[in-house]
């Protein structure tokens, strides 16, 4: 498997519930800001819910730094509607809910569990100009972090922003960063 760090977001269109509406999402849509695209299996299922639940109670953070947040499943926009609907947790969701019933969107960025027809729990983070610069991706039974997640992103914002400088394990915004050179090799 080769990886998708560093590459370019493939090309893609399909429809998300958003805010109560039916609304045409596409690979452009990403280009400009910082966008979070968390996969996950299904709707009406156990771990999602806490996840997308997590994503929508950090969404007003990821906001302030400019960052939009999509969740994708390979469940139709009716299905994600329905779930809204009827989940006290899925209400709160704010940020559009990507399907992608054909496995399309799933497959490019590698997640698509074949035999099944469902993506694994697969969390991007793609700069402005399209380029994924943060993957993860878990099995099924794992939960992901909103706060972890929000903190890869503020990383991966910084090192955008700052030529030559790397951000360390636990590094938060304030902190100290580091300066790969030769003079560093040894020190840490």
């Amino acid at each position: 498997m080769s990886s998708i760090i560093n590459t370019k977001i493939k090309p893609f269109k399909a429809t998300a519930y958003h805010q109560g509406k039916f609304v045409p999402v596409t690979d452009q849509d990403l280009l400009g800001k910082w966008s979070v695209v968390v996969f996950y299996p299904a709707d009406f299922t156990f771990v999602c819910p806490t996840e997308l639940g997590d994503l929508a109670d950090f969404y007003a953070k990821f906001q302030e730094i400019g960052v939009e947040v999509y969740s994708v499943s390979t469940d139709t926009h009716f299905t994600h509607k329905a779930w809204h609907d009827a989940s006290e947790t899925i209400k709160k969701i704010n940020y559009p809910m990507i399907a992608d019933p054909t496995g399309a969107i799933t497959r490019n960025f590698g997640v698509m569990i074949e035999e099944e027809g469902l993506a694994l729990r697969g969390t991007f983070v793609i700069n402005p100009e399209g380029v994924v610069k943060v993957c993860e991706i878990h099995d099924l039974g794992i939960g992901r972090s909103a706060a972890e997640l929000f903190r890869k992103v503020q990383a991966a914002q910084y090192v955008a922003n700052h030529d030559g400088e790397v951000c360390p394990a636990k590094w938060t915004p304030g902190e100290a960063t580091l300066a790969p050179s030769l003079d560093l090799v040894g020190k840490i």
